[in-house]
């Protein structure tokens, strides 16, 4: 299984981006694909961070339209999204 991180998302995401392209095909593959693949939560939230931030993207992602974007991935039947076991850590 391939697990994508925040830089792939945002990259994909933003069309200012220089890597968006491969980016954005990269992620497409592994939508359209038949392979399960899988986005970490903390990267989810990471990518929300990033690309509505206004002191890095000018301007940047609207709110409504991140979260859009999140809920197309997450239409993709073969994802999986990965968080943290219960049980594990030390809280």
């Amino acid at each position: 299984m391939i697990a994508v991180d925040t830089n792939l998302l945002v990259y994909a995401h933003r069309e200012d981006s220089p890597w968006h392209g491969a980016a954005f095909d990269c992620i497409l593959g592994l939508a359209e694909g038949r392979v399960p693949w899988a986005i970490p939560w903390p990267c989810i939230h990471e990518f929300l961070a990033i690309a509505t931030h206004p002191r890095i993207y000018a301007p940047p992602t609207p709110v409504g339209r991140a979260i859009a974007q999140v809920d197309a991935w997450v239409e993709s039947p073969t994802l999986v999204l990965l968080g943290r076991r219960r049980g594990t850590g030390s809280n």
